[in-house]
Formats: structure tokens, sequence, C-alpha cells
């Protein structure tokens, strides 16, 4: 193992997710998930509705593209609903309008609030680069360029490939490890000597059906035995974890 990062010595890239692991704003998603599901469950089905819960957002919502979450959460509620488009406005009772009311309400929270970095996690970025890694950003959001923008942390990662970027490439979302491949070929690394940092279970699951190098699991929420059980090699509750002594590269 690399002493000084925590990884395989034929590690050559690292693929890190957004949300949740170099941004605070998986708590983010969550709370717009929530209000937006819990007006739609309440809407439908009344006062005594089961609301949305973390134990959704952790299983059927987070990693996901933003559609695929309301399908697959909606599908666990024996729910279905239809496509739309993906410019329908945020009160359309279809897949693609619920998706635009969650992303309405993150966009308000984040102008709101801000968004925060996990220090540590620039800091293992940054350790990572000095020690001649390559870099790449790859999550399901369509908001990442901004955000990374806005923490001023464009510049750490070589490649991004992102919902915008899946979109114009086609390519599935997690759990499918697509993306993730993407971003390797990308960088011109072979997914075996890549590693991919996560925090969500269908990041797992990606990182594990690409064969990828090595995969690190980031627990913020608890649920250590889940990223495990998910594919990770390995789990940390903050990549500082992962530094040598002192956080030096």
């Amino acid at each position: 193992m690399t002493t000084t990062l925590g990884l395989p010595d034929d590690i050559q890239a690292c693929l890190f997710d957004l949300d949740g692991v170099v941004t605070r704003t998986a708590v983010v998603h969550a709370a717009a998930w929530k209000e937006t599901f819990d007006a739609f469950l309440h809407a439908r089905e009344g006062a005594h509705h089961r609301p949305f819960d973390p134990g959704d957002y952790d299983e059927y919502v987070d990693g996901r593209p933003r559609a695929d979450g309301v399908r697959t959460f909606l599908a666990s509620r024996g729910i279905e609903l239809p496509e739309g488009d993906p410019a329908d406005p945020p009160d359309a009772q279809t897949v693609h309008g619920l998706g635009n009311r969650k992303n309405e309400l993150l966009l308000e929270r984040i102008r709101t609030g801000g968004v925060q970095p996990y220090d540590g996690t620039l800091r293992y970025v940054e350790a990572a680069r000095a020690r001649g890694l390559r870099t790449a950003i790859v999550s399901s959001s369509a908001n990442t360029r901004d955000v990374l923008r806005s923490i001023h942390a464009e510049h750490l990662f070589e490649v991004r490939v992102d919902g915008v970027v899946a979109a114009e490439r086609g390519l599935p979302g997690k759990p499918r490890p697509d993306t993730f491949l993407a971003a390797a070929h990308d960088l011109g690394v072979e997914p075996a000597r890549a590693a991919v940092f996560e925090d969500a279970l269908a990041g797992m699951d990606a990182g594990r059906a690409g064969n990828f190098g090595h995969v690190v699991g980031v627990d913020r929420v608890g649920q250590t035995d889940a990223l495990y059980a998910h594919g990770a090699d390995v789990v940390v509750k903050d990549l500082d974890d992962l530094l040598g002594p002192g956080g030096d590269a």
C-alpha cells in the first residue's frame, strides 16, 4: 500500500464522487428529496401517508441520476408516473416534473445556505495530485461545475463526468459503472489502476461492477457495514484518515 495515501501501489488515478465526498451537499440533497416526495405523497394519499425517510434516500435515491431516483423510489411504493419531458415544469405530475421540483428546491437551499467542502477531501486530492496521480470528479449532479466553482476546487480535477456529460454521451448512471469507466478512459487509465471514492451505496455498486482497482467508501452517516456489503475495499469517516501522519503527502 502507498503509505501516505492508503492506496495500492499500482493505482494511477482517483475518481471522486461530489456530494458527500467532496462537498457537504448530500444532506441538502436528502432534504430536497424529502420535501419533494412528502408533498407528492401527501397530495396523493392524504395526511396518513408514509413519509420519505433516510433509509429511502440511501436505498433508492442517493448517487443515482435524478430521474432514476424518482423512478426507483416511486416503484418502491408501487407508484408509476408518466415519464414526461426533461423540460416539464416542477408542478407536473411526471417523473421529470418531480425531479425538476427537487432540483428547484436544491438550488434554493444552496443559494440560501451556500456549499461547504470537506476540507479533508480537498487535502487528500491535493496530496494525490502532488504524488502524480490523475484526478476526476464523477457525479450524477447536473450542477457539478457550478458547485466546484463555488468552493474554488474546479482546478483540482482534470476530468469531469457529471449529469450533463452523461446526458450528452448517453451514459447510464450509478449503480451502473459507465460514468466511472468514462472518467478513467478520459484520463487514459485502466479501471484496474483507478480508485473510486464514494459515499453512496449505488456508487459502491458501480465501483465494484466496473472492476476498479480500489473502492473507498466514505461513511458520513453511519452506514459502514452497508458500504462494505456493497463492495468497499475500505471504509473511512473522512479521507484525512487515509493520509500519512499529520495529513502530509
